[in-house]
């Protein structure tokens, strides 16, 4: 539930990174670009939780990292690579 609940984060945070790019008048393509450093790093803090506070090891957590980072962010370049091209 944790996973879904981090996911449906980043497509949160990838919302409010296209409305931010249309609120300054930046490109869609643009902003989707942005947001896959910031996710990087939260999905990246979220790794770092889950070995230091959940007891995980760093070969247990670094798939779910993986999948987690991966989901939005595959996304985030469908959105690129579209906007891009029109």
């Amino acid at each position: 539930m944790h996973t879904v609940m981090v996911i449906a984060g980043g497509f949160v945070l990838l919302g409010l990174c296209l409305l931010g790019g249309r609120m300054t008048g930046s490109a869609v393509a643009t902003a989707a670009l942005y947001f896959l450093p910031l996710w990087l790093i939260a999905a990246a803090i979220n790794m770092w939780i889950g070995v230091t506070r959940a007891g995980y090891t760093w070969a247990q957590e670094f798939p779910i990292f993986l999948f987690v980072f991966a989901v939005p962010a595959v996304v985030a370049l469908l959105i690129y690579w579209k906007s891009a091209r029109s």
